[in-house]
């Protein structure tokens, strides 16, 4: 495997992954675990910017003129990298909410 595959499963793996720890952090939140739950985010994060970082080595490829294909493979990825990151944005929105109602 290489090149746009290669690629296209860094963003899948590090994304989903982070997407994992994210819906596992509202799972904390609703059991009360508050410091988990963000611990959670804050590891999450720092896959996801793995994932994030693969995603903008196809931006630089693309701006310095050299053209993308696009394949289904990369299209899930780009799916995948939107959803963690609706994942994340729910998730910490969900954690909050938990959190005031748990005082």
């Amino acid at each position: 495997m290489e090149g746009m595959e290669l690629i296209s499963f860094k963003i899948i793996s590090a994304v989903g992954t982070a997407r994992s720890m994210y819906i596992e952090a509202i799972q904390l939140a609703k059991e009360g675990k508050f410091d988990e739950a963000k611990a959670n985010i804050e590891e999450g994060e720092k896959v996801f910017v793995e994932g994030h970082h693969a995603h903008a080595e196809l931006i630089q490829q693309e701006a310095s003129g050299n053209r993308v294909e696009i394949q289904l493979l990369l299209m899930h990825a780009e799916d995948q990298l939107m959803s963690a990151e609706a994942f994340k944005i729910i998730a910490t929105e969900l954690i909050e909410i938990y959190e005031r109602l748990g005082k």
